[in-house]
Order: C-alpha cells, then sequence, then structure tokens
C-alpha cells in the first residue's frame, strides 16, 4: 500500500540543494526557485528582482544587503542572520520564519496587501522575534497583527468583496461576526492584552458605575453631594477595605470577581509589556 501511495500519489519536487557557498556579486533577475540554501552567504551585495519563491534558508547569513523587488513568497527562513538587510518591494506572502535575525522595519515596508495575509505575516514574525528574545520587534509585531486582524475579521463577515462572500458563507459567515465581536469586546476592555489604559479606562467605568448603583439603591439620587461621597467610597469596597452591611452578598462575590479578573489582567500587560517574552 506504501508503494502504491509513493509511486501513484507523490512525486518529486526536485528541490535543489545549494550549500556553503559565498555570494560575491550583485544579482539581478535571478532565480532560486524551489531551493534548499543551505550555510549561503554574503555581504553588502544587491538582488534585483530574484525569485527566492518557496526556497528554503538555513543558517544563511546576509549581512548588510539589499533585496530590492524580490519574491520570497512561501519561504521558510531558518536560523538565518539578516542583519542591517533591508527588502525594499519584496513580497513575502506566506513566508514562515524561525529563530531568525531580521530587521523589524520589515513590518512596516513588506506586509501583504490583503489583510488576511498581514495578520499572517505579522504573527510568524512575532512568533521568530519571541525565539530569539527580541520584545520590542515582539511588540511592534503584535500590534500590526491586531490591526490586521480586526479588519479581517470585519471583512469577513460584512465586506462585499468576492474573496470574502466566497469563503465565508451561512454558518461560517455568523462564526467571524462573533469572533469580530469577541475581538471588540477584548479590545475595549484591555486592548486586546496591550493597552494598560484601556484597562484603566474600563477600570474608570466601573468606578462610575459603582457610584451610580450605590445612590440610586442606598442613597438619595436627588443629592449631588451623595454622588461625591459615593464616588469617594468606591474604590474602598472595590478593593475590599470597606464591605457595606447594606449590600446584598450576590453583589459584593460579584465586586471580589470582577477584582481577581481586573489584577490577572493587569499583571497579564505588565509581564508582556516590561519583561522577556
Amino acid at each position: 500500500v506504501v508503494a502504491n501511495i509513493k509511486n501513484n500519489n507523490m512525486t518529486d519536487n526536485h528541490r535543489e540543494k545549494i550549500e556553503d557557498k559565498i555570494i560575491e556579486s550583485d544579482l539581478n533577475k535571478t532565480s532560486f526557485h524551489n531551493k534548499l540554501l543551505v550555510r549561503i552567504g554574503s555581504k553588502g551585495k544587491k538582488f534585483s528582482e530574484v525569485d527566492f519563491s518557496h526556497t528554503y534558508f538555513e543558517h544563511c547569513y546576509f549581512r548588510n544587503c539589499v533585496f530590492n523587488s524580490c519574491n520570497f513568497n512561501g519561504c521558510k527562513f531558518i536560523n538565518c542572520n539578516f542583519t542591517g538587510s533591508s527588502f525594499p518591494g519584496s513580497k513575502f506572502e506566506y513566508a514562515l520564519f524561525d529563530k531568525t535575525i531580521i530587521e523589524n522595519d520589515i513590518l512596516d515596508n513588506n506586509c501583504p496587501s490583503n489583510e488576511n495575509l498581514t495578520f499572517k505575516f505579522a504573527r510568524a514574525l512575532r512568533i521568530n522575534y519571541q525565539g530569539i528574545g527580541d520584545s520590542e520587534s515582539v511588540n511592534k509585531a503584535i500590534r500590526i497583527e491586531l490591526k490586521a486582524t480586526k479588519i479581517h475579521l470585519y471583512d469577513s463577515w460584512k465586506s462585499k468583496k468576492a474573496y470574502y462572500r466566497s469563503k465565508y458563507q451561512g454558518w461560517d459567515r455568523l462564526k467571524m461576526f462573533i469572533s469580530w465581536i469577541n475581538f471588540k469586546f477584548q479590545e475595549f476592555i484591555w486592548g486586546n492584552g496591550e493597552n494598560l489604559w484601556y484597562l484603566f479606562r474600563t477600570g474608570f467605568f466601573i468606578w462610575v458605575a459603582m457610584t451610580t448603583l450605590d445612590v440610586i439603591y442606598f442613597k438619595n439620587p436627588v443629592l449631588l453631594t451623595d454622588y461625591w461621597k459615593s464616588f469617594i467610597e468606591a474604590p474602598t469596597i472595590f478593593f475590599g477595605v470597606t464591605s457595606p452591611e447594606q449590600y446584598p452578598k450576590l453583589y459584593l462575590s460579584l465586586i471580589v470577581l470582577v477584582r481577581l479578573v481586573g489584577f490577572a489582567l493587569f499583571m497579564s500587560i505588565i509581564l508582556k509589556r516590561f519583561n522577556r517574552r
């Protein structure tokens, strides 16, 4: 059976392996399509309109090189070093990166045009930067990933473009709408884990809500002084310093739950933003 599958359903992809070479001159309109480049190096050279599509780069070193309008679609970079290199006009659709040193301005200049590909590209780079401990680039990648994800989720259920309407129909469209609502909710609460000020804003809204409920149910809504008193007392109640006897236990339990969740979200943002990811 295995022999049958091998002979009838599989063919050789004819990927040529090139290893242990130094590129010592500029290259123009050259094809390295579907190659396996192992320990290939170059320094300060210019590559113009070179086709690297579906090529694997392993342990390669390209320092201060310029890749102008090159095609890296479907490439995979493993343990490579592109220190000081730039990629003006180059394409990276479906490219993957693993423990590769590459300047983070690639996120500014080389994201695919379609949002569904942009968030995949940014996610691949984020995971790569996490692997090499570059927290600054991780933060940059995740901001682009979140922005592209929001647009993609919205277009998935709302856009009239043929791509989205053919791919997302019926229940799939509804699922994308629910995913978009969930994304927007988390964005509002804490910026999807990336914005501390959003969490503070949510805390202020909770503060105002607690003040309003306290005045409506336990004080005089007509008196402005009662609003001020409740506003001052709300933080002490929220942090468990005081527990008014007139408050229902279920309401106090809800406050404790919100406090614990808020603290967990706060610590998550702090750890992600200020520690090595």
